[in-house]
């Protein structure tokens, strides 16, 4: 019933454009993402001498492996794609007045990128550790704390074992938070209705 009214008999303003789909498209890339990464997950290992060959087992051994790999790196890059036009959309329509719905996905902005971030760690390449380095290493520049904030992140004095662990472990429970988030998103939206392109009230 709650699904029922919330994806298939939803009143929805008539006068709604393509902008209006994003929201729906970035539900599917979720879902997509973590249904890939669930696959990958089963066959990739969290260890600095096992994760590269893990992911070149993947895509010559696993049925499949190298359609789920790039399916699930190309729909990250979709993902953005869709979330920056949805943004772009409530900017430019003024769906920023919805505050609760706005500040829930300004946080799940902050949580796909953070997922994002510590998913391109994990294959363990040369830009996997550029990328740790450059990013992690921005924490540096808090006063006073900032050398050992970046150590605390790293788990040691350099990206290590303990960084690709870790990150691992956020990598595979950050789309979790996201999920939840996305469902109090669509909560607060629904107390109001949808925005449309005329701003007018969409009873």
């Amino acid at each position: 019933k709650i699904i029922n009214n919330s994806l298939v008999d939803l009143p929805t303003p008539a006068n709604i454009s393509a902008w209006w789909n994003f929201g729906s498209l970035l539900g599917l890339c979720l879902i997509v993402q973590m249904m890939t990464g669930l696959f990958l997950s089963m066959h990739y290992s969290a260890d600095i001498s096992l994760a590269f060959n893990s992911l070149a087992h993947i895509c010559r051994d696993v049925q499949y492996g190298w359609l789920i790999r790039n399916t699930h790196a190309n729909s990250a890059s979709m993902f953005f794609i869709c979330l920056y036009l949805h943004i772009g959309r409530g900017l430019y329509y003024g769906s920023y007045l919805y505050k609760e719905t706005w500040n829930i996905g300004t946080a799940l902005l902050f949580l796909v990128m953070a997922t994002a971030f510590v998913g391109y760690v994990l294959p363990w390449g040369q830009m996997s550790f550029w990328g740790a380095t450059v990013i992690t290493n921005l924490l540096s520049a808090t006063p006073y704390i900032g050398p050992t904030l970046v150590e605390w992140i790293w788990g040691g004095f350099s990206v290590d074992n303990a960084t690709l662990t870790r990150f691992f472990t956020f990598h595979f429970l950050l789309p979790f938070i996201i999920l939840a988030m996305m469902m109090l998103h669509l909560l607060f939206l629904h107390e109001t209705g949808s925005n449309n392109p005329m701003g007018v009230s969409s009873n």
